[in-house]
This record gives structure tokens, sequence and C-alpha cells, in this order.
């Protein structure tokens, strides 16, 4: 059986800082967050990390980021294309924007053949929550490859709701409801989510502002897949453009949630959510760096992670 390996979609990190030069280091010693990302995946046991980026940012992306990562861990390179459609589809006319997240992942399906974690580059995720999908991953994919009863089986990190919230602005969350054996039921993606005094809430066109209770779980796209997904998501892609092209052709988007939540619905799959206590921390807007460098410098006192990172 392949060993699990670490998928990390980077394919929107140059637009979202405005260019891979001005990502801002979080570390003493000019580490970034995606550092601390792969410095976790690897004390848990991944030994390959496999980078989803653009051809538009590639070179600036080795010389800030791969080479230095390289020399730590084995790693690999796919590469999101705008006009990697599923046959009989065309790129429609003054489309620049990538497709999502799970279109960036279906780019990597040529250099990925076993069971495998996704995540986004720039949120730190915690070290727990890198051993407990890891191991996750071992044992569900020496089943029948990731799969059980005919269903494929994928797993999920969830994040209780009032640790993933910014205080400088709405965030996007996939607010997940699990069964009584820890099992994911259903998981919608919340464009709107801030947090208030009272706790956090989300917005909807036609009914406003809804309360979202603590504890809630949501999902921050750290995802425990095998390769069985890329079938599941390719067949899916076709009624996603069929759908959504017709709405918003310029700036419509396959996510991994929808995409996973399709999946739950259709019942071809089963999600068993590995909860985890951990503050996430992330630059969704820039006034949040001070608190995610003095968060990092907490944990280089406290041991968990060493001066400088890597060495």
């Amino acid at each position: 059986m392949e060993k699990p390996a670490l998928v990390i979609l980077a394919a929107g990190i140059g637009s979202r800082y405005g260019g891979l030069k001005q990502i801002d280091p979080v570390g003493e010693h000019g580490e970034l967050i995606i550092d601390y990302s792969i410095y976790d995946a690897v004390k848990a046991g991944f030994e390959k990390v496999v980078f989803i980026i653009t051809r538009e940012i590639e070179s600036d992306f080795m010389e800030v980021i791969g080479n230095r990562i390289a020399k730590h861990v084995e790693t690999a390179y796919a590469y999101q294309e705008l006009n990697d459609l599923p046959a009989g589809y065309t790129v429609p006319e003054g489309r620049v924007k990538p497709w999502g997240t799970t279109q960036a992942l279906l780019s990597a399906r040529s250099v990925v053949d076993g069971p495998f974690a996704a995540i986004n580059a720039d949120d730190f995720y915690g070290a727990s929550a890198y051993r407990s999908i890891y191991d996750w991953l071992k044992v569900s994919a020496g089943v029948s490859a990731g799969v059980e009863r005919g269903k494929a089986r994928f797993a999920m990190v969830g994040y209780r709701i009032e640790n993933t919230v910014s205080d400088y602005g709405k965030v996007t969350r996939g607010i997940c409801e699990a069964d009584e054996n820890g099992f994911l039921k259903s998981i919608v993606e919340r464009t709107s989510v801030e947090k208030t005094p009272a706790g956090a809430r989300y917005f909807e066109d036609k009914s406003g502002w809804h309360d979202i209770p603590a504890g809630t779980l949501v999902s921050m796209n750290f995802w425990g897949l095998h390769e069985g997904f890329f079938k599941a998501a390719a067949d899916d892609f076709p009624a996603f453009l069929d759908e959504n092209l017709a709405i918003n052709p310029l700036k419509c988007e396959y996510l991994l949630p929808s995409e996973i939540g399709y999946q739950l619905q259709t019942k071809r799959s089963d999600v068993k959510v590995l909860e985890s206590a951990d503050m996430w921390y992330g630059l969704t807007y820039k006034e949040d760096r001070p608190g995610v460098i003095k968060a990092i410098e907490n944990l280089h006192r406290q041991g968990i992670y060493p001066k400088p990172l890597w060495r």
C-alpha cells in the first residue's frame, strides 16, 4: 500500500496575497504558515508532499517555498489549469478565475496514486490534526483501497466554529452536522460567517442572519481521501458545469465541501469526522497577522516547535 501523501492546495496563494513575494512570515526566522503545516505533517509520518500551483506562480513558488521544503521531504507538483475541463466544455469568454478547490485537486490525479490528505496552503491546523488524519488514512486505506460496503471512505478534520473565525471580517466555512457515530450527515458552505460578541453567525440572502451555536463543527478544508475521489469528482464535474455555467459563468467554483456533500447525498461515500479542539489560525485579513505571530511565538516558547523550525 502506498504511504499517505499530503496534497497542498496552493494555486490561489499568489492571487490572495498579491504575489508570493508579498507573503508575510509568521515565524521569527521567516517561517510561513505552510512551513508549520509541512513540519507537522512530516512529524506525523507523511513522507511526500504534493503542491498544487499554477504555472504563473511556479518560479516564485520554487524560490520562496518549494526549493527549501524539498530539503526536508519528497516533493511533487501538479498544476491547476483554467482549461482543464471535461471533454466538450470550453472556458467561457472573459473567465480568468480558476474553477475552485475540487478542480484544483483533480489536477493532482496523475501524481497521487494512494491515500492522501488535502489542506489549504495558508491555514494553520495544529499538530494533532495531522497525527489523527495520518493514522486514519493508514488504517482506512487498507480496507479495499478505501471502500467499505460499496461506499468510499473519507475523513474530515472538524473544528469548533468558535476556534475558526476572524476578528476582522467575514469568512467562509463549511457548516457540518455529524451523526451519533461521528460520521458526516451534511455539510453546507456558508460564505458570510462573522464573529460577534455573542458568538458566530452567518448571513443568507433570503432569510438574513442566523446564529451558529458554540461547538458547531466546521470544515476547514482538511480532508482524508483516496484515489477513488478523483473518479467521483471527475464524473460529477459535467453536472456542476451544466448547472452553474448558465448562472455564473465567470465566477462559479467547484468547491470541495460542496462536492463531498453531494457524494454524501447520493450515498456514494461516508465521511468520518475527526474532531479537533485546536485553534485554527489563518491570514484571511492582513489584520490577522499580529495575532497569528503571537500564537506561533507562544507555541515555540512552549517547546512545541524548535527555533528555527527547520534545522
